[in-house]
């Protein structure tokens, strides 16, 4: 069972664990360190959504989506585009490997992680199994490293103030300061995990691995190593008897645990280990600095104040990290546009629309680089505020889609309606409200 949601914790630990939640602490302290439990809690139920649909019809909820609305693909196409033509995300991961190996343009840097990103998912096999067994690496040396370092950096009162940040009490405000930015603290709640249409690349991942009614799916193959197949689009429901239902309830059981222990636990641990490093190096430091350079900063503050070499480590994990994020992104995105685009023509190989997405992607993303718009941080913001909005579309469309697609035995409880129901509120409500409050600036 596990594989699916450790891909889309790869997606998790991108921008808002490593960089926009470490520096939002790094400057108004763990009393908002709550938010980024709530964001995570949030994308778990609407994940598991997003699941049971698969789980029961055995094809993604893109095919789902467009039974009901022909105008969806063109959407999700679309948003999927330009939320992730910034190439913020391996910017970062560029500009601190830049730093660590004193190498003096980045970009050209990042332009080679771009290419070798498409070569990697290129000359795979197997797609999904690329991704699955880079992430497993990454994220099973990764994230023991950063509680190592956390639990040498962290004192008694840095743990004290994290107890207090989960339940929203900080240094002089309950909950948010005032004068936090809201569009920056949208962009780390949507980030809070994997966030924009990217939740939904959950529905391919589940699918290839075989759960439920996706047992037998053919995944996508390399159309240099691989082998050509097939890819039957729709899935099929199932008989609704006593022994069928008995089945689907235990996959939604396993599932779900598999979801809560992966990327519910070890995401929302991750987030709070690197906001509590962040705040035990850098907090009363005085740091003006933002994304990369904040990250620079907190990594000379780790070998200052404690072994020179953890610094260093701690950058490079970093950076090998946000890597893994950037090539699971693309991976995703390419199948989100390629589907949809199969879905709007069935004559196109769906193995060939990917690749041919994935170059246009990474070729955009070099054309971003040279065109002189660099700073990380402005990527990476601007991409989260699209990606909240996205979410904000596509957390009420799946609900839409389930309570109508799915017979009355599989839909979700009504408990469970009510946590989407909040979850919806709750980024539509910040999202506009932010905005607001930029354009009134």
């Amino acid at each position: 069972m596990l594989g699916p949601s450790l891909v889309l914790l790869g997606l998790g630990l991108g921008s808002g664990e490593l960089i926009l939640w470490p520096y939002l602490v790094s400057r108004f302290g763990l009393g908002i360190i709550w938010a980024a439990v709530v964001g995570i809690g949030f994308q778990f139920f609407v994940n598991m959504e997003i699941e049971r649909y698969s789980l029961a019809r055995g094809e993604s909820v893109f095919v789902g989506f467009a039974r009901y609305f022909r105008g969806f693909p063109y959407w999700f196409i679309l948003s999927t585009f330009f939320a992730w033509i910034w190439p913020g995300i391996v910017a970062v991961s560029a500009k601190i490997f830049a730093y660590s190996f004193g190498v003096s343009h980045f970009e050209y840097l990042g332009i080679a992680l771009l290419l070798l990103i498409g070569v990697i998912l290129t000359l795979g096999p197997k797609v999904y199994k690329t991704i699955e067994n880079f992430q497993k690496i990454a994220i099973g040396l990764g994230v023991p490293l950063v509680l190592l370092i956390t639990l040498v950096a962290a004192k008694g009162a840095d743990w004290q103030a994290l107890s207090h940040g989960l339940i929203g009490i900080g240094e002089g405000y309950l909950f948010l300061p005032k004068d936090i930015p809201l569009l920056v603290f949208l962009g780390a709640l949507a980030y809070s995990g994997a966030g924009g249409n990217l939740n939904l690349a959950q529905s391919f991942y589940i699918k290839e691995k075989g759960y439920g009614m996706c047992h037998g799916s053919r995944g996508i193959s390399s159309v240099l190593t691989g082998k050509a197949e097939r890819h039957d689009l729709e899935g099929r429901p199932f008989a609704l008897t006593s022994e069928n239902l008995s089945l689907f309830r235990r996959w939604w059981r396993v599932a779900n645990l598999e979801h809560l222990i992966v990327f519910f636990l070890t995401g929302a641990v991750t987030i709070i280990l690197l906001a509590l490093l962040s705040y035990a190096t850098t907090k009363g430091l005085g740091l003006n600095t933002q994304g990369v350079d904040f990250v620079i900063g907190e990594a000379k503050a780790i070998s200052s104040g404690f072994l020179p070499y953890l610094g260093g480590l701690f950058l490079i994990t970093v950076a090998v990290l946000l890597f893994g994020c950037q090539l699971t992104i693309l991976d995703s995105t390419s199948r989100i546009m390629a589907e949809n685009v199969v879905i709007l023509r069935r004559e196109i190989n769906l193995s060939k629309a990917y690749y041919l997405i994935l170059w246009l992607q990474i070729i955009a993303g070099i054309i971003v680089f040279l065109s002189g718009y660099r700073d990380p941080f402005v990527l990476v913001v601007t991409g989260a505020v699209i990606n909240a909005a996205t979410m904000f579309i596509h957390i009420g469309a799946t609900y839409l889609l389930n309570h109508h697609a799915l017979p009355r035995a599989l839909r979700p409880s009504l408990w469970r309606q009510l946590v989407i129901g909040i979850a919806w509120a709750f980024f539509g409500v910040l999202l506009f409200y932010s905005l607001w409050s930029y354009l009134v600036k």
